[in-house]
This record gives structure tokens, sequence and C-alpha cells, in this order.
């Protein structure tokens, strides 16, 4: 009997490849064969193979000239005074207030991404349990690939602005230690333009000599709730986390919590 393929390609349009796993349990020979050389990816997992990469404040806010942007963030802003600590560092940076409120629940116009596929592997599957999703997906984008994107887009006199700015995205790396989680998942965030996703963007703004690279990956894993116990225990076995990926009590308390219900954890 032939064994059934690990992983299929599907398609490729404008920068974007789409694979698709027969199971999880291929993701590491997966990245071993077709990511490993690929130095400049980071990673973001979605407990559904049907969200786009639009964060949660272009969900909420469709508008994208809306001056409610803005008036949320300086609402965070008041809002946070007296709760970070007894010397808060100064942030000058409009992003680093987005990042702060970002993993505090925030809603934000920012995209969390990882340096690492399995810590993304894990947020997938961990979402699935809540959402009893049938697959979810892994996303990888090259940082060169925007880099290129944002030079052309920048020297591009007939590129129209969007809300008075080109429309590119920007990589965010904040430096506050009040950022703990950020150090622990490797991570880092992209800001696009408001209101228009991010394979949108890929798709739409072609780089002479990049035709052919696959500057977007999308790989889709189908699961169950079966596949995603399986997986987030190996995930366990490499230290990837509640406890490690959220160092705080919240992250304490929700690694415990998993032991109650799967005692092999």
């Amino acid at each position: 009997m032939a064994r059934p393929a690990r992983w299929n390609h599907e398609e490729f349009e404008n920068g974007v490849k789409k694979y698709r796993l027969s199971s999880w349990k291929y993701f590491s020979d997966f990245v071993s064969q077709e990511l490993l050389d690929y130095t400049t990816y980071v990673y973001r997992g979605h407990g559904s193979s049907s969200w786009k990469l639009e964060p949660t404040l272009d969900r909420i806010i469709k508008q994208p000239t809306s001056e409610k942007r803005q008036s949320h963030l300086e609402r965070f802003r008041l809002e946070t005074r007296g709760r970070r600590g007894a010397h808060p560092s100064a942030m000058k940076d409009e992003n680093d207030w987005w990042a702060l409120g970002q993993h505090h629940g925030l809603a934000t116009p920012l995209l969390d991404w990882t340096e690492s596929p399995f810590v993304a592997l894990f947020f997938a599957m961990n979402k699935a349990i809540e959402l009893g999703s049938k697959e979810i997906t892994v996303f990888a984008i090259a940082q060169v690939a925007i880099d290129a994107r944002n030079k052309q887009i920048t020297q591009n006199d007939n590129i129209p602005l969007v809300n008075k700015h080109k429309p590119t995205v920007k990589i965010v790396r904040p430096l506050s230690d009040e950022n703990s989680r950020l150090v622990s998942q490797r991570g880092l965030f992209t800001r696009g333009p408001n209101n228009i996703d991010i394979e949108t963007w890929i798709k739409e703004h072609q780089v002479k000599g990049r035709e052919y690279l696959m500057d977007l990956m999308k790989v889709i894993i189908p699961v169950s709730e079966n596949s995603v116990k399986e997986c987030l225990r190996y995930l366990n076995r490499m230290n990837i986390n509640h406890s490690t990926l959220f160092p705080d009590l919240s992250g304490a308390s929700e690694y415990c919590n998993l032991h109650l219900v799967t005692p092999k954890y």
C-alpha cells in the first residue's frame, strides 16, 4: 500500500505559497526540509484556517481613516496610569504603547509573530481547542520580502497614499522591559496599512526579481480534539507550553490547569 503524502504543494500565487500537511506529526519534517534554509522567516499560528492576517483593531474599525484608532490608544495610555509599577519606563514610540496593550488584551493594529515555527504551532493548536477547529494555519513570512516591498513602495510616486501615508508594513521590535512575554516567545510585531490584510498586501505589491520566491507561506494542518492534545503534549516535551511562553502568574495557572484535564501533559 502506498504511503500517503506527508504534505502537498497546493498553489503559488503572487509570492504566496500554500501547503497542506496530512498531519501535524509531519510539521517537524516540513520545517527541516522546506524552511530550514530560510533564515529571515517569522511565523504566526491561526486556530482557524479561515482567518486572515488582519489585526483585531481592523476587525472592529472598518474605516481606514477613522479617528477612533488614535482615541483608543490615548484612552489606553490614560487608563494605564498607576498600573505599570513604581518606575515605569518612558515610551515615546506609539508602537511601543500598542505592543504593551497587545499582550494585555487591547485591540491593536499589530500582528504577533515569532521567530520559532513551533511556538506558532503552539498558539494555533491552543486556539483550536477553544474553537473546535477542523484546520489550523501556520504562516511564515520573509522579513526581506517586507523590506523589499517597503523600499519599492516608498520610491514609487504612483502608489497612492493610504491614510496620508505610504502603504508600507512596519516590523516592530519593542525594547520596553514590560514585555517579558515577547522575550519568551521570541516575538515581534508587524503593523500594516489600515484594513489591508498582510496576504493581500504581499500579492498586490510585487517586486521585480522576487516573482518566483515564496515570500509568504501558508501551512494548513487538519486537526481533531485528539490530535490537538497529542500535539500540545509533544510541544510540552520541547519545553513549549503556557509556563514558558507566558512567564507570569496567568501562564503558571494555565499550565497547572492543563495538568488537571490532561494528566499525561
